[in-house]
C-alpha cells in the first residue's frame, strides 16, 4: 500500500514539475513537486529497508531429520562418517558466511 502511494507521488511529482515548469515558469510549484517526489523516495527507501524479509535462524526439526537421513544414506553407501559430517559442517559455515 505504501509503495503504491510512493509510486503515485513519483508520477504526480514528475508530472507536476514538468507542467509547472512549462506553464508559467513558477519556481515554487516546481520546487514543491520536487520536494514531494524526494520525500516519496525517502519513504520508499525507509519502507524497503524495514520490511526486507530475512530468514530467521530457528531450528527446524524436520529439516534436521532430513539432513540426518541423507547423511546416514551416504554413510551406509560406504563413505567415511566423520568425513561426511566434516563436509556438512563446512558447507553450513560457508552458507552462513554467504547469507550475511
Amino acid at each position: 500500500m505504501i509503495r503504491a502511494v510512493c509510486v503515485l507521488c513519483f508520477v504526480g511529482g514528475i508530472a507536476g514539475m514538468i507542467v509547472a515548469s512549462l506553464a508559467d515558469n513558477n519556481i515554487e510549484a516546481v520546487l514543491s513537486a520536487g520536494v514531494i517526489t524526494a520525500m516519496a523516495a525517502l519513504v520508499l527507501l525507509a519502507v524497503s529497508t524495514v520490511t526486507t524479509t530475512r530468514r530467521t535462524a530457528e531450528f527446524d526439526e524436520a529439516d534436521a531429520e532430513i539432513l540426518e537421513h541423507g547423511i546416514r544414506r551416504v554413510v551406509d553407501s560406504g563413505a567415511d562418517e566423520s568425513a561426511v559430517r566434516d563436509l556438512v559442517r563446512r558447507a553450513i559455515t560457508l552458507g552462513r558466511r554467504t547469507a550475511e
